[in-house]
C-alpha cells in the first residue's frame, strides 16, 4: 500500500476536515444549573470513537462503511481504519498516525487481513501492553466473535496470536466493544443485535474479566442500555473519563420520531458504576438522557439553528460533505459565488455533488443559481450515485429528475423566461416527502412535481446504515459549472 495522508473520516462515505469532529471543552460541560440535550453531535455521525488529550476532546464516526477508532500514545495520535481488498474480499485493518489531528494523518499500512470480515477496531493501553480488538467473521459460515491480540509498543504491529473475547452464540450479532479498566476488573463494553436502518434492535451490554484476555462474565442486567420513546437501537460507542474521574459513553442511536432519515446521531451518557457489585449502569436503562448535565465546568453547549453559507470565506466551508467513492468537486469561490463542476458525463448519472448533514428529517434547502449554460445544476437529495432526487437548471428550463437503479429520468420541467437568476427550494417533510419549488423573482414559487404526486416519497433512497444528503449538485461538463449565490438548510423542530 503507499503511503500516503488520510483524515479522520477516510472510512465514512463522505469526507470531512477532522476538526469539525473536536469535541471542544466549550461544547461538554456541568453544573447544576447547565444542561446539556441530546444529540451532541447532531447529525449521521455512527460508530462514534472519543478520546481526550489534556483538556481537548477528539471524535470521529462513520457515514457509512466501517467505523475508525481514534487512539493517543506517546504524543502521538492514531487512527484504525478498516478497508477490503479488491483482489480477494479479505477484510484489513490499517493505522494512521499524526502530531496533529487537524492537519491530517499519515497512513502506516495494514496491520491485520482477517478473512472476509474484520471491522470496529479498538484499541487498549493496559499499564503499557497495547491491545487491538475487533469483530470478526460474521460474513461467512462463521458466528460473530470479538478478538484481541497484542500491539508493538509503537502500535503498529500485532505481536503473538489472536485470542477470542467473546462468542456470539445466540447469533444476534456483537460488535463495537470497548474495553475500561477499573475495581480490578476489565470491563467489556459491546453492542448487540440490528445495527441499521427502520428494523434495528441494537442495545448496548456489558462483561468483565480478571483478565483482559478473559474469560468474560456477562452481566445479570443485560441490556444495561436499550431503546426508549426519543431514541432507538443505541450502541456502538466509547467511554471517555472526565478530569473529575466521571465516564461518559459517546454513542449513536436514532431519533425515533425522523427514524433512519437523519442517521444515527451522537449521543452522548454518563455511566455510574453500582458500589457493592461494581458493575456499570445507566440512569434509566430504557430512555437515552434527553437532557443531563454537561459535563465540564463553565461551558455550554451549542444549538444547532440550521446552516447557511454565503460563500464569501476564502475557502469552502468545513461542513460540507462529498462521496469520496467519486472525485472530490473542483470548487472556485468568487467574488460570493461558488463555482463548482466535475465532469460526470460518463456511467455518473447523479453527478458531482457537495451536501450536508440533515440533523431533523424535517427541513427546507435553497439556493441561487447565477449562471446559465447547458450543464444541469442545483438542489439534491443524495443517497448515492445510483440513488438521488433533485431540482436543477439546464439552459432555458428547470427540471425535476431522479436517478434510480443507476437509470436517470426526468419527471418535470418547466420552461424559464431569459435572463436573471433562479432560486430553488426543496422542502422535506418526515425524512422522505419532497416537494420541489422555483421562481425567478425570490417571491413568487412555483411547485414543479411529477403529474398526480402530492409529493416525492424519497424513501427509496438508501437509509441502511447513512442518511441522505441534501445540498447542491452539477451535472454536465467541467467547463461548463454551476455557480450559486447561497445555501440554506433550515428546520421546522418540534417543540
Amino acid at each position: 500500500m503507499n503511503k500516503y495522508r488520510v483524515f479522520i473520516w477516510l472510512i465514512g462515505m463522505l469526507t470531512i476536515a477532522c476538526r469539525e469532529q473536536r469535541l471542544s471543552a466549550d461544547e461538554i460541560a456541568k453544573d447544576e444549573k447547565e444542561a446539556y440535550e441530546n444529540p451532541v453531535v447532531a447529525g449521521d455521525f455512527a460508530d462514534p470513537s472519543v478520546i481526550r488529550v489534556k483538556d481537548t476532546y477528539y471524535a470521529t464516526g462513520t457515514s457509512s462503511e466501517w467505523a475508525p477508532e481514534l487512539f493517543y500514545h506517546n504524543n502521538l495520535y492514531y487512527v484504525y481504519y478498516v478497508a477490503k481488498r479488491k483482489s480477494d474480499g479479505v477484510s484489513c485493518i490499517g493505522v494512521a498516525t499524526s502530531e496533529n489531528p487537524e492537519k491530517g494523518f499519515f497512513d502506516q499500512g495494514i496491520l491485520l487481513e482477517y478473512a472476509k470480515e474484520a471491522i470496529d477496531p479498538f484499541v487498549f493501553d493496559d499499564n503499557g501492553q497495547l491491545y487491538i480488538t475487533w469483530k470478526a467473521y460474521g460474513l461467512d459460515e462463521r458466528p460473530i466473535e470479538l478478538l484481541g491480540s497484542k500491539l508493538s509498543s509503537d502500535g503498529l504491529k500485532l505481536e503473538g496470536q489472536p485470542f477470542s473475547l467473546l462468542k456470539d452464540n445466540n447469533r444476534r450479532g456483537i460488535e463495537g466493544q470497548d474495553i475500561l479498566k477499573k475495581h480490578n476488573y476489565y470491563y467489556l463494553f459491546y453492542s448487540e443485535g440490528g445495527c441499521c436502518g427502520s428494523s434495528c434492535d441494537y442495545d448496548v451490554r456489558v462483561a468483565r474479566a480478571a483478565s483482559v484476555q478473559g474469560p468474560y462474565e456477562k452481566c445479570a442486567e443485560n441490556p444495561i442500555l436499550e431503546g426508549s420513546d426519543r431514541w432507538k437501537c443505541p450502541g456502538h460507542g466509547t467511554i471517555v473519563e472526565t478530569p473529575d474521574k466521571r465516564y461518559f459513553y459517546l454513542h449513536h442511536a436514532y431519533r425515533r420520531k425522523d427514524d433512519v432519515y437523519t442517521g444515527r446521531q451522537g449521543v452522548l451518557d454518563e455511566v455510574f458504576w453500582d458500589k457493592e457489585a461494581g458493575w456499570p449502569y445507566f440512569e434509566i436503562k430504557d430512555s437515552l438522557m434527553v437532557q443531563a448535565g454537561l459535563p465540564v465546568k463553565g461551558t455550554a453547549q451549542k444549538p444547532d439553528n440550521g446552516i447557511f453559507d454565503d460563500f464569501a470565506a476564502s475557502s469552502l466551508s468545513k461542513f460540507w460533505q462529498w462521496d469520496f467513492r467519486h472525485a472530490q468537486p473542483q470548487v472556485a469561490l468568487e467574488q460570493g459565488n461558488l463555482c463548482m463542476a466535475g465532469d460526470t458525463l460518463g456511467n455518473n448519472k447523479t453527478g458531482t455533488v457537495l451536501t450536508v448533514r440533515p440533523v431533523w428529517g424535517t427541513y427546507e434547502i435553497n439556493t441561487e443559481v447565477v449562471n446559465s449554460n447547458p450543464s444541469l445544476k442545483g438542489l439534491v437529495l443524495y443517497g448515492d450515485v445510483n440513488q438521488a432526487v433533485g431540482i436543477g437548471i439546464t439552459g432555458d428550463k428547470v427540471q425535476v429528475w431522479e436517478v434510480k437503479g443507476n437509470v436517470r429520468s426526468i419527471l418535470k420541467e418547466s420552461p424559464l423566461e431569459a435572463g436573471g437568476s433562479v432560486w430553488l427550494k426543496i422542502s422535506v417533510e418526515a425524512g422522505y416527502r419532497c416537494k420541489f419549488y422555483w421562481s425567478q423573482d425570490k417571491g413568487s414559487w412555483h411547485e414543479l412535481q411529477k403529474p398526480g404526486a402530492a409529493f416525492y416519497n424519497a424513501s427509496t433512497l438508501p437509509q441502511w446504515d447513512r442518511s441522505s444528503r441534501p445540498g447542491l449538485f452539477h451535472y454536465g461538463k467541467t467547463n461548463e459549472p454551476a455557480c450559486f449565490s447561497s445555501f440554506r438548510i433550515s428546520y421546522n423542530t418540534p417543540s
